[in-house]
């Protein structure tokens, strides 16, 4: 029996129609769906929903659980379906606060964070510069002075990628196993809001696409690739798909935007390159980049990066602005080259991102993954660490479970 043809009362089935009818309402809202291709086909057949009945269906579907569903997986798709009704009641046209918004998606609560942080870390940025005590224009000279002397050649984009994917594809499958027949593609794109992503195909397939639009650097591209591929978003959907799909747990063949799988796979994937190769991954990449003639100042990047991490929620901050307090564009750019040290068309790239209707609260995944996740490995023992990163890629986990483990 097909996904299709099982009993309309079931309730994963009716958890992955209602999922895959939000793509009629934005397209790419189902990031991925490797289930039974009918329930695909049904939904794309189907007249466009409408939003306010589709959210009341995802309410019914909730007041109807467990349903039959052992505890863990009806929390968890309860979780996806408050995310689910939010979205719709947006779509329906109704007005949700901002941080209301991001709650029902992520479970997370987010709050503006206090600009002395900032301006902390661009007081170590500067140590890590050289260049003690400078601030404001002359800081961010002396920034893009050393991002424009790591950006990597055209040229050498892909043959860099490739490198690294396969250096960390050999690391990962030697502690992570994955199926023999997994693969990952990687296509060069242009015109995105983002710099990477990952298009998961099914059947241990990928499709990550790395956007040139601004240049790729020395100090980010082995991070773009651990994020997107290996132990990253690839790794995660393969572990998931033979282990958790494996044994019958269909509500995992849909991932979904605006979802707390999203802030889940987010936190994972930016924790992905340390977890692979520990934190002194900028020698092993210096070795790599060596081979290519390229010059890799491990020991700086290393002091940068630590820096830079106190930017982490910068970004966020400017979400806040613009979607909470609800300022203008320009007036948010200039926060973001303010405290971000990037010029006005890097602005305006990141932008594109924050004001995309689809992606607009996306921002915190980063922010507040990076930061739960965090504080979750790090509260195991050093050398159980990698191990608690692996039941990241094979457990259903939720930012609820990971606050209930973490109170524990």
């Amino acid at each position: 029996m097909t996904a299709a043809q099982r009993p309309s009362d079931d309730p994963v089935i009716e958890y992955l129609r209602i999922g895959l009818l939000f793509d009629r309402l934005e397209e790419g809202f189902v990031d991925a769906f490797t289930g039974d291709p009918a329930l695909r086909a049904e939904a794309q057949n189907a007249p466009r929903p409408d939003p306010a009945q589709l959210g009341a269906r995802a309410r019914a579907l909730l007041e109807r659980l467990p349903d039959g569903l052992p505890a863990d997986r009806a929390e968890f798709v309860a979780a996806h379906l408050r995310a689910l009704e939010c979205s719709a009641r947006k779509f329906a046209g109704e007005d949700v606060g901002f941080v209301d918004e991001v709650r029902a998606y992520f479970d997370v609560d987010i709050a503006p964070a206090d600009p002395a942080r900032y301006r902390e870390a661009h007081g170590a940025l500067a140590e890590a510069l050289g260049v003690p005590g400078a601030t404001g224009e002359r800081l961010r000279d002396e920034y893009q002075r050393y991002r424009r002397a790591g950006e990597i050649p055209a040229d050498l984009t892909e043959p860099l990628i490739a490198a690294f994917a396969s250096s960390l594809r050999d690391r990962v499958r030697a502690e992570f196993p994955l199926p023999p027949s997994e693969v990952v593609e990687f296509d060069v794109v242009s015109d995105k809001p983002w710099s990477g992503f990952n298009y998961y195909l099914g059947d241990y397939r990928s499709n990550v696409a790395v956007n040139t639009d601004l240049p790729q650097h020395l100090s980010g591209l082995p991070g773009l690739i651990a994020h997107e591929a290996y132990p990253g978003h690839h790794t995660e959907h393969c572990r998931k798909e033979q282990g958790l799909v494996g044994t019958g747990q269909l509500e995992h063949t849909i991932f979904l935007v605006n979802t707390p799988q999203c802030l889940m796979a987010e936190g994972l994937a930016d924790h992905a390159l340390a977890a692979a190769m520990g934190p002194d991954w900028h020698e092993w990449a210096a070795e790599i980049y060596a081979d290519f003639g390229l010059r890799f100042d491990a020991e700086k990047a290393r002091a940068v990066s630590t820096a830079t991490a106190g930017l982490l929620t910068v970004r966020q901050d400017a979400a806040l602005m613009l979607h909470d307090r609800h300022d203008d564009a320009d007036t948010v750019a200039a926060f973001l080259q303010q405290w971000l040290l990037v010029d006005p068309d890097r602005s305006r790239q990141m932008l594109r991102f924050l004001t995309s209707p689809l992606w607009r609260a996306y921002i915190s995944t980063y922010v507040e993954g990076y930061r739960l996740l965090g504080d979750w490995l790090d509260d195991a023992p050093s050398d159980q660490r990698l191990a608690r990163f692996g039941r990241l890629l094979d457990e259903p986990l939720t930012p609820a479970v990971l606050r209930a483990e973490l109170s524990n």
